[in-house]
């Protein structure tokens, strides 16, 4: 029979905290377009008489529309038109560049003046961050700090030509602190997002092996507390419970090839009865006297009845196949909401515990080890030779 696992499904690619800081670079490059058209309307307005009639107007719908409209949709608009509007800004300033020389009309400005456009290149660039890799934003804001200094050299025309390249310099320098910021911010982003990826598919691996440990344990379990109990009984010679063992073996040897699951909790009289059944299947002759402990609490975790049912029916199979025909059994104790307290008592022929062996699945599995894998879970066994055997079984709310 193969054991019931729950697959591994793989996590899907989470992209939150890129998308956000997306989202935030996006934002901020819609109010930078609208802060500096507020700025340099005064010199767009003064320069365009050195330009064709067209052009200033045309330009400055051409260039900051596009920023303008990516501050728009930063909030509202999905990931694929965020990256197509930022696309659209970032070569829209290029449009002005391109356009520039055919539309002066040769017409100097001062030195201390400069073409519209050359005042944010950068910013230009940070659009191009939502949407391109870095080393092609970082592309776009060398060509366009560049193209930008040519143009303002051209117009001012009594430059010094070595001032150009101090000056494409200080642009350069200037833009890549904004622009280097934004990478880094994004490429956080994403390794955030990747981590949380791996986060998550090792905590789904983790509890799937968990989930098949669980398993097997419960099976191994089974064997021993039912498979290998029924066949004992059924080798001993006036054996009249064989049947009812192996129908309750049967039962749940189908239920665990069904996947059925049982983890609803239990009231504490609830788990009374279910203890009381528990045993009664183990040992229809012991005496039962489990109450009830008085005041209301929440119920109890239905792993917690399942561990102390099953040590309590193996330590009374346990009794019944090595304490001696003459032994009686009884078990006693209190179940609340916060703990539950199990002996497990016969006066039959008793064995020093010391000097069992831990190939003896009944005691290290059955009984310890599945208290131990509890949490909250304990257990004890006392005996001596001739003195008869107690298991103490015992659960806490952690």
């Amino acid at each position: 029979m193969s054991v019931r696992t729950t697959p591994v499904v793989a996590a899907s690619p989470r992209h939150e905290n890129l998308v956000r800081i997306s989202r935030m670079f996006a934002l901020f490059t819609g109010v930078g377009y609208l802060g500096y058209l507020l700025l340099l309307a005064a010199g767009i307005l003064s320069l365009s008489s050195i330009m064709a009639s067209w052009w200033t107007p045309t330009m400055v719908a051409v260039v900051f529309g596009p920023g303008l409209l990516l501050g728009a949709v930063s909030r509202h608009g999905d990931g694929r038109l965020m990256r197509g509007v930022a696309t659209t800004a970032a070569l829209s300033f290029f449009v002005a560049v391109v356009t520039w020389p055919f539309a002066w009309n040769g017409t100097r400005i001062e030195q201390f003046q400069a073409v519209w456009f050359s005042a944010f290149p950068g910013l230009a660039s940070l659009a191009a961050v939502v949407a391109w890799p870095a080393w092609l934003v970082f592309v776009h804001m060398v060509v366009g700090c560049v193209s930008v200094q040519l143009i303002n050299f051209v117009a001012r025309g009594d430059v010094e030509p070595m001032m150009l390249l101090p000056e494409i310099l200080f642009a350069i320098m200037f833009c890549i602190i904004f622009v280097g910021g934004a990478v880094m911010a994004l490429r956080t982003g994403r390794l955030l997002d990747e981590t949380t990826d791996e986060t998550h598919a090792t905590a789904a691996t983790a509890a799937a092996q968990e989930a098949r440990s669980v398993e097997r344990e419960r099976f191994d379990a089974l064997i021993h507390d039912r498979v290998i109990s029924t066949l004992l009984s059924a080798s001993r010679r006036g054996a009249d419970d064989v049947p009812a063992q192996a129908v309750v073996t049967l039962k749940e040897l189908d239920e665990i090839r069904a996947g059925v699951e049982a983890d609803r909790p239990f009231d504490p009289a609830s788990a009374v009865i279910h203890l009381r059944a528990t045993a009664a299947e183990a040992d229809v002759g012991a005496t039962f006297e489990v109450v009830v402990e008085p005041g209301d609490g929440p119920p109890v975790p239905a792993d917690a009845v399942r561990a102390v049912g099953a040590a309590i029916a193996e330590a009374l199979r346990n009794s019944r196949r090595h304490a001696g025909p003459e032994a009686r059994r009884s078990v006693r104790g209190v179940v609340g909401s916060s703990a539950v307290t199990i002996e497990v008592d016969d006066d039959g022929a008793g064995f020093e515990p010391a000097s069992v062996s831990s190939r003896r699945l009944g005691i290290a599995v059955s009984i310890r080890g599945r208290m131990a894998r509890l949490p909250g879970g304990s257990a004890q066994i006392r005996s001596a030779p001739g003195s008869g055997t107690t298991v103490l079984l015992g659960w806490e709310r952690p």
